[in-house]
């Protein structure tokens, strides 16, 4: 048996496959073909369209897959969501933004000064519903790309995706209001989230994903302490939980293991020194599974 998973095609393409790499997936892609190979034999991967991606879940072509909660939220269709996995084309650990944004020398202050206005975006649904919830009669147009070039000729506003905003400064447009915050998603099918080994599988994935994530940034440290120091020693430790302590072969001396932010080794290791523990070892991690 395998399982079909959906990979996003476009902008998150490369971020996916890198991510999948540093969870233990193999995933290399083929020149132009849109089935790329996996190392794991129950794995049949094929390239889709974020903006497509719930369509084919949902109607069982693909058993998973991986696309933006704002994809999934424009279909409007039925899918299981496995896990959040909060990583963009250009970063990890911050979601992006579809936000309202009009010409920087307008007079436009809020959506309810767009009243009777033309907003142009690919996020047709969801653009329609965050106006109508406001009770503002606006046009909603579908944009095919290249969105912020169109006002204030082509439309008084838009609604565009954004990590930065450099792109919308670069074009003379502001923001004026967050319409939605989005986050890559594995979604799966219904039918095939009911079957035993799909499930696990899917699961099994998911932990992967997300133990890769948790360990960027992060650094492993081992250290040798003895008994009477181990106070001073904790004092220093950030540990996500707390550090795992070993007792040696001396019964004067302990050994910890804990997980802190590669950025906070720099100052941690040195004030370590400081409070008397030794054989200090800085090891990268794979993945953290909390």
């Amino acid at each position: 048996m395998k399982l079909r998973l959906g990979i996003p095609k476009g902008s998150l393409q490369a971020s996916t496959i890198e991510l999948f790499g540093q969870a233990g997936f193999k995933i290399r892609e083929n020149g132009r073909s849109y089935f790329p190979t996996t190392d794991d034999p129950e794995l049949e991967c094929m390239l889709i369209r974020a903006q497509e991606m719930a369509r084919y879940v949902e109607h069982g072509v693909m058993d998973a897959g991986l696309t933006g909660f704002d994809w999934v939220m424009e279909s409007g269709l039925q899918v299981e969501t496995v896990a959040d996995l909060v990583y963009a084309k250009q970063s990890r650990g911050s979601k992006v933004r579809w936000v309202l944004a009009v010409p920087e020398d307008s007079k436009f202050e809020c959506a309810e000064d767009l009243a009777g206005k033309t907003i142009a975006t690919e996020l047709v649904e969801v653009t329609k519903c965050y106006f109508q919830k406001k009770n503002i009669p606006v046009s909603v147009e579908f944009s095919w790309g290249a969105t912020e070039v169109k006002p204030p000729v082509l439309a008084d506003a838009i609604v565009e995706v954004t990590e930065t905003g450099s792109s919308l400064r670069a074009n003379r447009l502001r923001i004026i209001e967050t319409v939605l915050e989005s986050n890559t998603q594995l979604i799966a099918n219904k039918q095939a989230f009911e079957d035993a080994w799909k499930r696990e599988k899917i699961e099994n994935i998911a932990l992967m994903l997300q133990g890769a994530m948790e360990a960027v940034g992060r650094v492993g440290l081992m250290l040798n302490v003895r008994k009477a120091d181990l106070p001073s020693v904790l004092a220093v430790l950030p540990a996500l939980q707390r550090p795992t302590i070993s007792s040696l072969s001396d019964d004067e001396w302990v050994a910890l293991n804990t997980v802190i932010e590669e950025r906070e080794a720099r100052y941690v290791i040195p004030k370590l020194k400081q409070a008397n523990a030794t054989g200090i070892v800085e090891y990268p991690l794979n993945k953290v599974v909390l």
